[in-house]
């Protein structure tokens, strides 16, 4: 899942702190490793949400639904597939943010960037620089417009070393809507299901 999933799923494990959890579950693509490693200096509960970032990600990519809109995409993006599940399944979460959470995006989201900045001195540079490019641009709640999704997937495209497909990926996206929307729909409420056990398991 992309950003803003990884960001709403912190809140989730309410018997963890909800900050030390949004800023491990950011970081997780930057730490390489074990997170609690003396060598990145994490507190325990950014190692718990280093720990759920991954519980995600492993979830993510072996669930039959994901699968299935990977073979969707395949054809145009190929080994870059899942980056476009993880951007579309992100569109489909802004879509319907306040059905699925409960909460407000327009409340959240501003939240979610200032617990980011409360604690980015301690970042490592990369992560600094995507929250700084997160913020000056307002990605997550454009993720709700093809506009945004197109945006987001060229982005990433320029950054890719090969050929990707990501920058006409959102092509794909309003091809194969109905379906991508209910794989996300069977997929979403499992994948909150195993970040509760994640903080059942942490408390």
């Amino acid at each position: 899942m992309n950003l803003l999933a990884h960001g709403y799923l912190s809140v989730v494990p309410q018997t963890r702190p909800t900050a030390g959890l949004m800023v491990g579950n950011f970081l997780g693509d930057f730490i390489k490793g074990a997170p609690d490693h003396p060598r990145h200096q994490l507190q325990p509960d950014v190692i718990a949400g280093v720990r759920l970032h991954r519980i995600i990600d492993a979830f993510t990519d072996a669930h039959p639904d994901v699968a299935l809109v990977r073979d969707l995409l395949h054809p145009r993006c190929h080994k870059y597939a899942g980056v476009a599940v993880d951007v579309f399944f992100d569109h489909f979460l802004a879509r319907q943010f306040t059905i699925l959470t409960e909460l407000s995006l327009a409340e959240f989201i501003p939240t979610y960037y200032q617990t980011l900045q409360q604690h980015e001195a301690n970042f490592p540079e990369p992560a600094r620089r995507m929250l700084s490019a997160l913020i000056a641009h307002n990605w997550l709640p454009h993720y709700a417009t093809f506009e945004g999704v197109d945006r987001s997937l060229r982005g990433i495209a320029r950054r890719t070393q090969f050929q990707s497909g990501l920058d006409t990926a959102v092509l794909d996206l309003e091809k194969f809507y109905e379906p991508i929307g209910e794989a996300f729909g069977r997929f979403w409420p499992e994948l909150v299901a195993e970040v509760a056990r994640f903080g059942e398991k942490e408390s």
